[in-house]
């Protein structure tokens, strides 16, 4: 095994510290020296002692891409299992519990058992009081934690954590404390990230908080990503619909995906502030949806999964009007966490992979002004009245499930 300076220094100076924890940029190897050494030497270090050994990530779904997957890959499957049902895997010979550390329920069927060995993956994503349990749950002698994250906004539970008085053995990466990486990828990703707070965290590996314009590179020179013709080569096509209420507006973005997904293009919209019954709501989607489809290939249309009586009424009217709508089916939204949408888009704007057509202003000015709510203590994009978070809104749920298609979102 080759290993990077930081990575060795981790193995000779982490000891006996109760915390074992790196923080940092993304693809820095943080994580890889955990996959190939720390998981493997500290499971079996304590086979046959008492306690549990535990692995959390945000979820159930990202610890098996992030560890157990990797862990495979290296190790073979004979010595590292799959998730079973009831949430262990046989690593090492050892029984590993593997849960999701998002909501403290994931967690419940271990409460009270004492841990003697658990690794955190994407720790600033986890519910606190999943980590005020496990804290209370290292209770054997040679107990200790393992874990990585990307930094947060400055006020963050962990930061607070990891500035207190704990016996903590701490490193922060950057980028380029990874020599193995292709100098083109850290130039281009450098360059995907730069003038955003996602720069300072995730390639600088700073807890820095989230202010000003979001999309700075859009909002400084428009006319870079505006177009007047849509390309000709769009095989794909997918509406996103936001519904309004209280002050905000209705909203539908058509959104269409070049070949090969590289690009990716706001076509039209429809934009509504005021009351609408849902019979009219319905009318303006069928007619949206009859107009655009005799131009582009829509197959889908993707809705705010919050308002299921209106994704009703709306899949009603598709049903009812399919021969004249190509039978576009409506299904509810994904609704991913907004920060990992705002962080696509600016990877896009980066890299002149999304455009918008000109008639679609809303559009425009909702890139043009959107902005992080500097009154929130957490990363928050401003919803106050005063921009315009539904056109965004609407464009993220047309393509949020086509997300790992477009770009593979950095693990943290």
């Amino acid at each position: 095994m080759i290993f990077s300076d930081k990575q060795k220094e981790y193995i000779r100076d982490r000891g006996a510290h109760r915390w074992g924890i790196k923080s940092g940029a993304v693809r820095s190897g943080k994580s890889y020296m955990d996959i190939v050494y720390t998981i493997p030497a500290n499971i079996r270090q304590r086979i046959n002692e008492p306690g549990l050994a535990v692995l959390m990530g945000n979820t159930k779904g990202t610890l098996q891409r992030n560890i157990i997957t990797p862990l495979q890959e290296n190790y073979g499957a004979q010595l590292v299992g799959d998730i079973g049902a009831d949430n262990t895997a046989r690593i090492f010979g050892e029984k590993v519990y593997c849960l999701g550390a998002d909501n403290i329920r994931h967690v419940d069927k271990i409460r009270g058992a004492s841990f003697k060995y658990c690794y955190g993956d994407e720790i600033t994503t986890w519910d606190q009081n999943v980590f005020e349990m496990v804290k209370s749950r290292l209770d054997k002698p040679n107990s200790c934690f393992d874990g990585t994250c990307n930094p947060a906004e400055p006020t963050h539970w962990l930061k607070t954590f990891l500035d207190g008085q704990a016996d903590i053995y701490q490193q922060k990466y950057t980028l380029d404390d990874n020599p193995f990486l292709s100098p083109s990828f850290v130039e281009n990703l450098k360059k995907e990230y730069y003038g955003t707070v996602f720069y300072n965290r995730l390639v600088m590996g700073e807890w820095v908080a989230a202010e000003g314009v979001i999309y700075r590179l859009f909002a400084d020179n428009p006319e870079r990503y505006i177009i007047t013709t849509p390309p000709a080569d769009i095989i794909d096509a997918y509406i996103g619909v936001d519904f309004g209420g209280n002050g905000s507006a209705h909203s539908f973005t058509l959104t269409g995906l070049t070949r090969g997904y590289k690009d990716v293009i706001i076509l039209d919209e429809w934009y509504h502030k005021g009351e609408l019954s849902p019979q009219e709501l319905e009318a303006a989607f069928i007619d949206f949806c009859r107009q655009n489809c005799k131009q582009y290939p829509i197959t889908d249309a993707y809705a705010d999964n919050a308002e299921t009586t209106l994704i009703k009424g709306l899949q009603s009217a598709a049903y009812r009007h399919s021969d004249k709508i190509n039978a576009i089916q409506v299904y509810k939204c994904a609704k991913k966490p907004i920060n990992d949408r705002i962080a696509l888009e600016i990877r896009l704007f980066a890299a002149d992979r999304l455009k918008i057509l000109r008639h679609c202003t809303h559009a425009i000015d909702a890139f043009s002004g959107a902005l992080w709510d500097d009154k929130s203590a957490k990363d928050k994009r401003l919803d106050n009245g005063t921009t315009n978070i539904d056109s965004l809104d609407s464009f993220e749920y047309s393509i949020e499930r086509k997300i790992p298609d477009l770009i593979e979102l950095e693990r943290l």
